[in-house]
């Protein structure tokens, strides 16, 4: 059964994001608040934890899962990230968009898209998940909670916890947020393209 911690969302309390912490790199799947709904997250080298997250989204091997970064620095070892794209995402980030860049060898190609070897990356707005990045030390794998045969995320933890609470490890009540897409921008032979307009704004690709 999922633990179920209340976290403040401007001010995380450190000793519930060290037992999170400690949570995830035991394999558990956490389930976190963004800047842009909630998601289901685990370390990047745990394969049957990204198998529960397919599991309970019923997911097949294409999906495209996230890293989710703390900054430009994690960002930079996990895709080949030119100059422009850098300033790019320096001046969007921390914020509700997904870039999607070439991923490098540190990337396990079990995640990596099939054909075009890419990831998406994101740098959420977001005190909670900023705290619980500063304390792994690397990305969270993720994947926005949105459950079978649904269109929305969901978006309350009480809920969230009825729904998943024996297939989760833990869920963390961040408050309820109020769903809305990240903006997806795809990066290929350097240009940067919005191939999904969501929450994050960004005039200068307009």
């Amino acid at each position: 059964m999922a633990q179920y911690f209340s976290i403040h969302p401007d001010n995380p309390q450190a000793r519930l994001i060290r037992q999170a912490v400690d949570i995830i790199k035991k394999g558990g799947v956490i389930a976190y608040p963004t800047d842009s709904s909630y998601a289901l997250g685990c370390q990047l080298d745990y394969k049957q934890s990204a198998d529960t997250i397919r599991r309970i989204r019923q997911l097949d091997n294409k999906h495209h899962f996230t890293l989710v970064c703390a900054d430009l620095a994690q960002v930079s070892t996990f895709t080949k990230i030119a100059n422009n794209a850098y300033r790019l995402i320096k001046s969007l980030t921390p914020g509700a968009f997904t870039f999607v860049l070439d991923a490098t060898r540190e990337v396990p190609k079990r995640l990596q898209n099939p054909k075009k070897k890419t990831i998406g990356i994101r740098i959420p707005d977001n005190p909670i998940v900023q705290a619980l990045l500063i304390e792994l030390g690397e990305p969270l794998l993720s994947s926005t909670l949105i459950l079978p045969d649904e269109v929305l995320p969901l978006s309350d933890p009480y809920e969230i916890r009825e729904n998943l609470e024996h297939e989760l490890a833990l869920v963390i009540d961040g408050g309820v947020i109020d769903n809305q897409p990240t903006t997806v921008i795809n990066f290929v032979d350097d240009r940067a393209e919005i191939i999904r307009q969501g929450l994050g704004l960004a005039p200068m690709l307009d």
